[in-house]
């Protein structure tokens, strides 16, 4: 299925978006000026099983992609998230920042470099990381929240010692037995959700940057994916969602999965079809579902609103990772 270049103002393929009148309204304002009050209210009322059902409960958002980067998506996603705390839901927010290490790397003449998903991290590249993502990203989504009238903490692994981690040794897939080494990569070690919960129970929103750090304070780089998963299971989170560049997971001929199982999983793991960046994605959810929570969800975050469409409506969203 051939997906046609859209104008993300008016939500249509450019060639045609470029033969539009100029003063024609964009998705934003038909859907906030032009929708009739009674219409708002009947939206309003379809959500109040989906607010009922997850009162109270902790969902787990991986935030990346043009939800981060592009400026209507950032307010919004903001907003979302302060709704669904405002409603009595508990979010956790874990971010990623590709797009803004590789950036900064890129002033500084060096190029980000990949293995199975994973980014090599030399000395310099982890300076880069920390600042990126435990200063500038996470800043701004907590500054974001905050300015729309939430309350937003940022955290990394190092605060309340949220994630201990110890170096990663990657398998060679090429030689069996052997270790790729990729630097200063993590993995997880263990989770402490003491902070986390402290927040929860103040009415604060965490916000956590995908760090760890070992016994010895030697900071890690942990793919957010996996990060968001193992949060996830450790709050015994009632979803987990992964918001990315993508409808959801396609098959072969680029068409969007709804449904997977985790042995379709291995199938599209065993044949390429999960292959690159989504493999540590996939992974996390699928282990997420396997450990105990109980929805994981892939959706397209380059949808206005599409947390809250996943949250808080009944219509079928991206890709649902099962267990069995």
């Amino acid at each position: 299925m051939a997906i046609l270049p859209s104008d993300m103002s008016t939500g249509l393929p450019t060639d045609i978006s470029s033969e539009l009148p100029s003063d024609m309204p964009t998705v934003s304002e038909i859907t906030t000026a032009s929708v009739p009050a009674q219409t708002k209210a009947e939206i309003l009322a379809e959500a109040l099983p989906y607010i009922r059902k997850f009162h109270g409960k902790t969902i787990v958002v991986k935030y990346g992609g043009n939800a981060m980067t592009e400026e209507r998506l950032k307010h919004g996603f903001a907003r979302d998230v302060i709704l669904l705390k405002l409603v009595g839901m508990n979010p956790v927010v874990v971010h990623g920042g590709g797009p803004q290490i590789d950036s900064a790397l890129r002033k500084l003449g060096k190029q980000g470099t990949f293995v199975q998903g994973m980014r090599i991290t030399d000395e310099e590249t982890m300076e880069v990381v920390e600042w990126v993502l435990g200063g500038e990203v996470q800043q701004d989504i907590v500054m974001l929240i905050n300015h729309y009238g939430g309350q937003a903490v940022g955290l990394t692994g190092k605060d309340g010692g949220l994630i201990r981690a110890r170096r990663y040794e990657m398998p060679d897939r090429e030689n069996p037995g052997k270790f790729l080494d990729i630097g200063f990569v993590g993995e997880i070690d263990a989770i402490n959700p003491a902070v986390v919960k402290a927040l929860q129970a103040d009415a604060f929103i965490p916000i956590i940057s995908p760090i760890g750090f070992g016994s010895d304070g030697q900071a890690y780089n942990i793919n957010a994916d996996v990060v968001a998963g193992k949060i996830a299971e450790i709050l015994k989170a009632e979803k987990l969602i992964m918001m990315t560049n993508i409808p959801g997971v396609l098959d072969k001929k680029g068409h969007l999965v709804t449904d997977l199982s985790a042995r379709e999983i291995d199938e599209m793991f065993a044949d390429g079809t999960i292959s690159g960046g989504m493999l540590p994605k996939i992974s996390s959810a699928l282990d997420a579902a396997k450990s105990g929570v109980n929805t994981v969800h892939i959706i397209d975050g380059r949808i206005e609103h599409s947390l809250l469409l996943e949250v808080l409506t009944e219509q079928a969203f991206g890709t649902m990772i099962r267990s069995h």
